[in-house]
């Protein structure tokens, strides 16, 4: 697979397509896991495709009957999500790539004012040493893109990577702009399922899904 700066799965159709479907209808999202199971899904699905994109190295593997020449995985993989919508998405990655390390980010949206922008306000970042590594980012909804490159420089204090993977099952086209235009210290790539016209005046993503984490674990206070 060739190297690319934005990938947008449902620009032809695939099971991912179907997943993204059933995400977003409002009478299949009343089943809370089969929710969690389909983002599941695509963050494996992502895995492997990101896979292919990974430097390689090649390795001799013993058989009982003699040693086959193969390849296996070279570069160190850490996978990152935002508590706590990114948790399920997260288990679809982390059941491919058993190997990566992990971090963990807890941001959150500050109490939006009328008539001003969205503001975020980060509490956590628990991430190891990234220096040459390839750093995957997943969230499930890419808004304003605002609390993502937030998490990001959170995490860059922390090192800095080969290679940067962004993931998201659904995003806003201002938020797939926004991080294009402002991720620009490390080589990097959007992942992203689907990409919507517009976000509404509380910047949630439209058509989109609703709240991806209400959704996942039920509404909270």
């Amino acid at each position: 697979m060739k190297s690319e700066k934005l990938v947008v799965f449902d620009q032809q159709p695939s099971i991912v397509t179907q997943y993204l479907n059933e995400l977003r209808n409002i009478d299949v999202q009343k089943d809370s896991m089969r929710f969690r199971e389909n983002l599941k899904r695509i963050g494996e699905i992502m895995a492997y495709e990101m896979s292919k994109t990974f430097a390689f190295k090649p390795v001799d593997i013993q058989t009982p009957l003699a040693v086959a020449k193969s390849e296996e995985v070279q570069d160190q993989v850490v996978l990152t999500t935002i508590l706590r919508a990114g948790l399920p998405l997260y288990d679809g990655f982390v059941r491919i790539l058993d190997n990566a390390e992990s971090a963990f980010v807890a941001s959150y949206r500050a109490p939006a004012v009328h008539g001003e922008e969205v503001s975020i306000n980060m509490e956590y970042v628990a991430s190891g040493d990234l220096t040459d590594k390839v750093v995957i980012l997943a969230d499930p909804m890419l808004a304003t893109g605002k609390s993502l490159l937030l998490a990001y420089k959170g995490l860059r204090k922390n090192g800095r990577p080969k290679h940067v993977h962004i993931a998201a099952v659904i995003a806003s086209q201002q938020g797939v702009d926004y991080i294009m235009e402002n991720m620009d210290d490390v080589p990097f790539t959007l992942w992203i399922g689907a990409i919507d016209p517009e976000l509404n005046d509380k910047a949630y993503i439209i058509p989109g899904l609703g709240d991806a984490g209400d959704l996942c674990f039920g509404p909270k206070l």
